[in-house]
């Protein structure tokens, strides 16, 4: 028998488990043809199956370093994570999402996987938000629909501010404004709690070299007083990979800027301010406080949520979004 001959007896049917042997040396070589390409695209089909979803890809823009995944195509939607994720934060929302819509998720500047230097000190949103206009520059994008949490949210409502022809819409989930919550009757007992119960401590922490401790204070502060300790070994892993924001935050000289109040009332693009049903007080009093300043902000609550809505309750977040999106242009 010749060895292409061989090879087919080698491959079996897919519906009979004898070998195929075939005496005609043309049939041969035709069977053979047929059956290994069916064998290959079956292990093909499996490995793509199995395969790691692709990497980030990365772009340098004011002389540092963002990493960023996109999906889908259609009008452009930007995902701002919060200080404890990255551009992996939005998994359930770009699946969603990526239907209808070009969605982009990048790590902000001292998010994971950017390397980035850790020598500035002044950061804050501000420098954030003009990274996000040079990142949306170098992608060629005139104006997108952008969607925030925490940190992000206050990433996106200050890129509004500053180059509002760059901003469809606004999805704010919780922007943790503190300058904005001092100007509250009681914003200074407000503002003062956190400063003493998170930033002050957090910053002693890393000072010393504890980045666990320090974020402990972090997220505790922003969920609840043991939520650390309960985080499973890949949330935790998650949360100290992101560490490097927390560090510069309380390296930096004016963390929390003032946001302008009548810039507030100028914007002009539709907006949405998402708060979590069990989030903390100071977060639920500034979207409250925003919804009533931006001439045409919505406001909706996400169920069984606080402060980190988009992962504890994704699917009421997506939908919310999803409708916001929709309609807001309308």
């Amino acid at each position: 028998m010749r060895s292409d001959e061989w090879m087919v007896c080698a491959i079996r049917s897919q519906n009979d488990d004898t070998p195929q042997v075939v005496n005609s040396c043309g049939e041969c070589r035709v069977r053979w043809i047929a059956a290994a390409t069916t064998a290959c695209s079956l292990v093909l089909l499996a490995t793509a199956a199995h395969a790691a979803p692709p990497g980030p890809a990365k772009i340098v823009v004011n002389g540092i370093e963002l990493h960023y995944i996109s999906a889908g195509a259609g009008e452009p939607v930007i995902l701002l994570h919060g200080g404890q994720g990255d551009y992996r934060s939005w998994d359930p929302q770009m699946a969603a999402l990526s239907r209808y819509y070009h969605v982009i998720s990048y790590s902000r500047r001292y998010n994971f996987p950017n390397n980035n230097p850790q020598t500035a000190t002044n950061h804050s949103v501000l420098v954030e938000a003009e990274d996000l206009a040079a990142f949306m520059k170098a992608l060629r994008l005139k104006r997108a629909n952008l969607v925030g949490t925490s940190m992000g949210a206050a990433t996106a409502l200050t890129l509004a501010i500053r180059h509002p022809k760059l901003v469809r819409s606004l999805v704010l989930a919780e922007p943790p404004l503190l300058a904005l919550a001092r100007h509250f009757p009681d914003g200074d007992r407000l503002y003062d709690d956190f400063m003493r119960r998170i930033q002050d401590p957090a910053s002693e922490a890393f000072a010393a070299g504890d980045d666990a401790a320090a974020m402990r204070f972090f997220v505790d502060g922003f969920a609840s007083p043991g939520r650390f300790d309960k985080l499973p070994p890949e949330a935790r892993l998650g949360v100290m990979q992101n560490a490097a924001f927390f560090r510069m935050m309380t390296h930096s000289i004016n963390p929390y800027p003032e946001i302008d109040r009548r810039a507030l009332w100028s914007l002009r693009m539709p907006v949405l301010v998402i708060t979590g049903e069990k989030t903390v007080e100071i977060h639920r009093r500034i979207d409250e406080e925003l919804t009533k300043m931006i001439p045409r902000a919505r406001s909706a609550t996400i169920p069984s949520a606080g402060h980190g809505s988009p992962r504890e309750n994704p699917a009421a977040f997506t939908e919310v979004v999803e409708n916001f999106l929709e309609t807001s242009g309308k």
